[in-house]
């Protein structure tokens, strides 16, 4: 008999699931409130930073949520199987039991098609594996390999490379671009699951005490309270190394009254610094607030400095960030008296679903990455504040309902501090901090481990890859979602000068990776979106062949003192260039207006000396080698466009352009496997994007003859689009040349009535498309039922086409000499007839 808990994939043995534990025929166990008996709860209050009952308890299954409000009708019937590519949930009372998925799927369905397999023996990232629907026309089964991710060609040199190599010792800019400071969150790009609040007196431990295997001293970190010969470790004495006193014993017992106000009624969890308890406050209605001890509670003058010290913290307010009420002692003990937000920390998520699965299951990517987006504004708050959070993890991050906060505040310090104690945790701590101290850039990193180890079984995160990740083609995940693995590559670069310079500008980057991971993780069947971009424009579409001057434009930055200005030079490229040359000050926009625009007046060496005076002033000015990008592509010299594309792409990976960009210069370098990826990419993401991309996958598929591949792109331009008749084109163009058969053939010729192809070019392909269906029909006999226009095909039909189409020729033909021969060859194709 098959457990009932959601998620669990047990049986029942002796009345009792050998998974979870749970009774047989027992109902969903909440997350709260547990019964007597009931595995204890695993979520996470505010200001705890650990799991209730120190990790020891198990998981207890989700309560399910009510149904959504869009019903079960229009999606997965209640107990269906969810449809997320590797999920093996099953819908109930609405959503999927497993990833959270509403069952109204077909609503949140997006552009993609099939996952690409995962390979045996690799974690999948949640998201990974294949769903096995069809692909979408045009997009087909993306490649996964390593060989076909742009991560492996050559990247021009930026930031700190750039200054090592130019012998310079310029740091990085501080502060970031303003207008990436309203980059926030759309609604809609996908879903997660909400979490259910946690009855505080429930989540109350019954038996506070600390597993002997965690018990270890507070200065040295020696193991302490260890047992021997059978015998039980003490739970209080002194470390046998430093002489340091330890005791893992509770301080408060439920009734204490501290400091005249807050009455303890038990504890919730035991974190770095000791017991952090809840009580209420007896002050403001019995309201539950959380005490969690101070360092440097021993000595009365380093706890009131301490104390002083940490007073900032209760002027912090933000709704994504635990609120700190007081600071207060308690028999010569300090304790920081906080918001209580009963919730589940990421953390106990993961562990709920090791213990659904049996197996580590990492977090779906497309839902760490929405956890994330939404703590970031939390982020960029203190960094505007001067303070910097310090020891972020997937602990201090909690869910409640459909809402996240950051908890545990007690590691926050003033950037500029050099003198406070600095907390951390191995593994997500930046490698720079020890001799550098903690900044804005130390936080980025921390965020980036954060991803990492919430969507992969991040092994050896805190040895072996302690300060690196782990190559690309070893994980699974990161060859899936090539985006994501160039998002926590920047975030978490061993040069501080190269990670993001803020926190919004790794959230403006963020909402663009999770769109392509939406985008290739759901199924077919939804339209492709248009998705605004801060720092491009959409491409230049209905252009056959591409180059670089359709490519998407840089958006000027509205910061720049020069913008205004700029927005009044008009005329011919050489006339604007003249007056950009007399600017009152050359600005970063200045110079790029004038790199552009050399480019545009066939200036090239103009455009690429401007470019190094950018990289010179700052070598992390990504812009400056989109303009080298741009010039090599001018010039043919795929591979030095290719290392251009792709090192903008790193700096900015959830942007479109640079994979456009980067699609085009390898497919002009050969390298087809690569350039399909990110055309791919291109295709599914963004609606603007579609006939550029779809127009590049077509000439790649043609040229390797895969006919039925370069028909789907075509197809991928929808009717509203304006390159609609030039993908027409080119699709008739194909089958005609193709000619494999028939059928093909009276396609292309319905086509031509609704193309961009001039009349003499129509005339043209009508007339190929006869001669090839005649020689064909003379070849394998009649084709009575297939008709090519008006005409059966039938030899003496086909040659009646094929007349009319010669005659329309010759009357598009100016040149008697070749119009004669046309006319010659209509009489003699006639079919003879009895009159």
């Amino acid at each position: 008999m098959k457990c009932t808990q959601p998620g669990c994939p047990g049986t029942i043995v002796d009345g009792y699931c050998d998974v979870c534990g749970m009774a047989a025929g027992s109902t969903p166990a909440p997350l709260a409130g547990a019964a007597s008996g009931a595995t204890a709860p695993t979520g996470t209050l505010a200001g705890a930073g650990a799991s209730f009952g120190g990790g020891s308890a198990g998981a207890a299954s989700l309560p399910v949520p009510p149904a959504p409000s869009t019903g079960a009708a229009s999606g997965i019937p209640e107990g269906g199987a969810c449809q997320q590519p590797g999920c093996a949930g099953t819908i109930e009372s609405g959503y999927c039991n497993v990833c959270g998925t509403p069952g109204d799927q077909q609503g949140v369905a997006a552009y993609a098609g099939p996952a690409a397999a995962v390979p045996a023996g690799g974690s999948g990232g949640g998201s990974g594996g294949g769903s096995g629907n069809g692909a979408p026309a045009g997009v087909g089964p993306e490649m996964s390999t390593r060989s076909a991710a742009s991560s492996n060609l050559a990247s021009a040199a930026l930031g700190s490379k750039r200054a090592r190599e130019a012998g310079s010792i310029a740091t990085r800019r501080t502060g970031g671009s303003q207008r990436l400071r309203s980059a926030r969150l759309g609604g809609g790009i996908t879903t997660v699951r909400p979490a259910p609040e946690i009855d505080a007196a429930k989540a109350l431990l019954k038996d506070p005490t600390v597993p002997e295997n965690k018990r270890y001293c507070p200065k040295c970190g020696e193991p302490v309270g260890r047992g021997r010969d059978g015998k039980p470790g003490r739970t209080t004495g002194f470390c046998a190394k430093c002489r340091h006193p330890f005791s893992f014993d509770p301080k408060l017992k439920a009734g204490d009254l501290v400091a005249g106000q807050y009455e303890v009624a038990g504890c919730l969890a035991h974190g770095g610094l000791g017991w952090i308890y809840l009580a209420r406050d007896k002050n403001v209605s019995d309201r539950w607030v959380v005490l969690k001890g101070l360092l440097n509670s021993a000595d009365p003058d380093a706890l009131a400095a301490a104390i002083a010290e940490q007073r900032f913290l209760a002027q912090v307010s933000h709704p994504s960030i635990v609120e700190i009420y007081n600071f207060v002692t308690h028999d010569d003990a300090g304790y920081i008296v906080m918001e209580y937000v009963g919730g589940t920390s990421l953390k106990s998520i993961l562990k709920q679903r090791l213990q659904a699965a049996g197996r580590y299951d990492p977090l779906p990517v497309d839902q760490a990455l929405a956890y994330l987006l939404e703590i970031l504004p939390a982020f960029q708050y203190l960094h505007d504040l001067g303070l910097v959070f310090c020891d972020f993890k997937p602990d201090n991050i909690i869910q409640v309902g459909d809402e996240v906060k950051l908890i545990d505040l007690g590691g926050v310090r003033r950037a500029d501090d050099e003198d406070s104690a600095i907390f951390g945790t191995v593994g997500y701590q930046a490698p720079e901090v020890a001799e550098l101290g903690v900044s804005v850039a130390s936080d980025i990193y921390t965020i980036g481990r954060t991803l990492v180890v919430l969507t992969m079984e991040f092994r050896g995160y805190q040895t072996t890859y302690l300060n690196t990740l782990p190559a690309q083609d070893t994980v699974p995940v990161f060859q899936r979602y090539d985006s994501f693995y160039r998002l926590v590559a920047k975030a978490c670069a061993p040069n501080r000068d190269d990670r993001f310079v803020s926190a919004d500008e790794l959230r403006s980057q963020m909402v663009g990776v999770l769109r392509e991971v939406v985008a290739l993780d759901r199924g077919a069947g939804a339209a492709v979106t248009t998705v605004s971009s801060l720092l491009f424009d959409v491409p230049t579409p209905g252009v056959e062949p591409d180059d670089w001057r359709n490519l998407p434009a840089l958006r000027r930055d509205p910061h720049d003192p020069q913008t205004g200005w700029l927005s009044t030079v008009t005329g011919t490229p050489t006339e604007r260039l003249g007056v950009l040359d007399r600017a009152a000050a050359r600005t970063t926009e200045v110079l790029l207006d004038i790199a552009r625009t050399a480019l545009d007046a066939g200036k090239r060496d103009v455009a690429e000396a401007t470019a190094g005076e950018l990289l010179t002033a700052d070598p992390w000015e990504w812009r400056a080698v989109w303009i080298q990008g741009l010039a090599a592509l001018e010039r043919g010299d795929a591979r030095a466009a290719q290392a251009a594309f792709n090192a903008v792409y790193g700096q900015v990976p959830g942007e479109l352009a640079p994979k456009l960009a980067l699609a085009q210069a390898c497919e002009r370098a050969g390298d087809d496997a690569v350039a399909e990826n990110l055309y791919v990419a291109c295709a599914r993401t963004d609606a603007t994007y579609v006939p550029m991309a779809a127009f590049g996958l077509a000439r790649i598929r043609a040229a390797r003859s895969d006919v039925d591949g370069a028909v789907a792109a075509y197809r991928l331009v929808p009717p509203q689009s304006s390159a609609y008749r030039t993908a027409r084109a080119g699709l008739a163009e194909l089958l005609t040349k193709a000619n494999r058969g028939l059928p093909d053939l009276a396609e292309a010729l319905r086509t031509l009535d609704d193309t961009s192809l001039s009349a003499r070019r129509r005339a043209e392909l009508t007339t190929l498309i006869y001669r090839e269906a005649l020689e064909t029909v003379e070849k394998t006999g009649n084709k009575a039922d297939i008709r090519l226009g008006p005409h059966k095909g039938t030899p003496n039909g086909l040659r009646l086409g094929l007349e009319d189409a010669l005659r329309e020729l010759a009357k598009r033909t100016p040149d008697l000499s070749e119009r004669v021969p046309l006319v010659d060859e209509a009489n003699a194709i006639r079919p003879w007839s009895l009159w």
